[in-house]
């Protein structure tokens, strides 16, 4: 199965399973819009930083990127120091200002307002002191100090995801961490490294050449499902062209409350149909979108397969029982 960074659908879907933030906006060439701050570049991949982890984007479906991220507020200019008094000369000669005086005077106003967006050299700081090195290790400090200035800074670790202990049995998925099993057809294959693509995703899994998919989610909201599932299905537009809601109504899912809605838009190059359905579960919103092609000849089947799956979710699944 290939790496879900890879299938355009599969990056749009990472708005889904991930809470915006005020960041850069990544416009796709699909039309489609990401959000997130670009952390890294490797592989001609760019790696985009969320709220909920990192999405891995194809540098070639990258159309442009618009900063979004209010800009820091320059910090107030330092207030103007009353002009000293001017000493009475010696001499009863009159002491006239000199013109090249007043001239240095306002050149060097914009230094020291350049100087305030520094954050290392605060407008106040005039002189610099520098301590005088040790005797014993006088050549080593200056370079040794030089080069710790000069080195740019270490990012940061990128966090460790949590575990997510899960296995196959026969057709059917069984995630312990999560305490969930549901029906997997014989001809889905588990999508590896998707948690790194779509870090509040559970699973991901689908056909060989991605025809059909189905994502699982769980994200933090204590907020009720009458509001959460209109939220998440909002998002839905962020991914596909032409999107049409095409039916909404109340569920029941593993025993727990849920609002069920088909739909059906264009992404990546084709036409899909999908369901998502959005139950609460505690303090979490459960998330299960499944998609299809619309234009293949086995729509309907897949469609069965897709609700088959999401008809079998059980959460009777505890880590003891492994």
């Amino acid at each position: 199965m290939r790496v879900p960074a890879k299938c355009g659908l599969l990056i749009a879907i990472a708005a889904v399973f991930a809470v915006q933030v005020r960041a850069d906006e990544i416009h796709l060439k699909d039309g489609k819009k990401l959000y997130g701050v670009i952390v890294a570049y490797e592989d001609n991949m760019f790696k985009v930083k969320t709220d909920f982890g990192y999405v891995l984007v194809e540098k070639d479906k990258i159309a442009s990127i618009i900063p979004t991220t209010p800009a820091a507020p320059k910090k107030e200019s330092e207030p103007a120091k009353s002009p000293a008094p001017k000493k009475e000369p010696a001499t009863s000669e009159p002491v006239s200002a000199s013109p090249s005086a007043d001239a240095k005077t306002e050149k060097a106003a914009p230094k020291i307002t350049s100087a305030t967006v520094r954050p290392t050299l605060p407008p106040a700081t005039r002189e610099v002191k520098v301590a005088a090195p040790r005797v014993n290790d006088s050549s080593a400090a200056p370079s040794s100090a030089l080069a710790s200035a000069a080195a740019p800074p270490t990012p940061p670790k990128e966090p460790e995801l949590p575990p997510n202990r899960e296995e196959i049995q026969g057709n059917t998925y069984i995630n312990f961490t999560h305490g969930f099993r549901m029906y997997k057809a014989p001809s889905w294959n588990l999508i590896k490294g998707v948690r790194k693509t779509m870090p509040n995703a559970i699973v991901a899994m689908g056909t060989e050449d991605e025809s059909t998919l189905l994502v699982v989610g769980q994200e933090p909201n204590k907020a009720p499902l009458a509001k959460a599932a209109p939220a998440v299905e909002h998002r839905l537009t962020d991914i596909y062209d032409n999107y049409r809601m095409l039916s909404e109504q109340k569920a029941t899912v593993a025993g727990l409350p849920a609002i069920e809605y088909k739909f059906a838009g264009s992404a990546d190059s084709h036409d899909w149909s999908g369901t998502l359905v959005v139950l609460v579960r505690g303090e979490d919103t459960l998330t299960i979108l499944g998609m299809t092609y619309a234009q293949s000849d086995l729509i309907q089947i897949q469609e069965n397969v897709i609700a088959r799956a999401i008809a079998s979710m059980d959460f009777n699944v505890h880590e003891s029982l492994r």
